[in-house]
């Protein structure tokens, strides 16, 4: 038995264990954040995409062969460049995807009883069938 004067403070005793499936979702914070994710995405992120896509098509000189330090250095900065590019459409889909997830939460929910049914493992289904930009199941999507 650990003595009292060692144990810490009793109320971080518990620490590190939470019944989660009690937690309610606020649906309407859910519905607020829905919305201003989708604004944000439309329009401060997508009216730039354009530009962006442009700028990291654009494909550098090939160099000398003989230069094979130089030809690695391309060839990662090429795949680097790549993985950038599609990060960049990958987050302009998931964040739209992620915000239509929060709306259906929040109209699925949606009155009064709403946070007597919303828990959190309602949440975590709903989330958890959002697609990933990119992957193998939804096949990388537009925007």
């Amino acid at each position: 038995m650990i003595p009292e004067d060692d144990r810490g403070p009793a109320w971080l005793r518990d620490y590190g264990y939470t019944d989660f499936g009690q937690i309610e979702a606020d649906i309407e914070a859910m519905e607020h954040f829905a919305s201003k994710l989708s604004a944000n995405v439309k329009d401060e992120y997508a009216p730039h995409l354009s530009t962006v896509t442009t700028a990291m098509s654009t494909r550098l000189p090939n160099p000398p062969s003989e230069f094979i330090e130089l030809l690695t250095f391309m060839f990662a900065h090429h795949e680097a460049a790549d993985v950038a590019h599609q990060n960049v459409y990958n987050f302009a889909n998931g964040t739209r995807n992620f915000a239509v997830a929060a709306e259906d939460i929040s109209q699925k929910y949606d009155g009064s009883d709403a946070f007597a049914r919303a828990k959190v493992a309602d949440v975590n289904d709903v989330f958890g069938n959002v697609d990933v930009p990119g992957s193998a199941t939804n096949g990388g999507g537009d925007l």
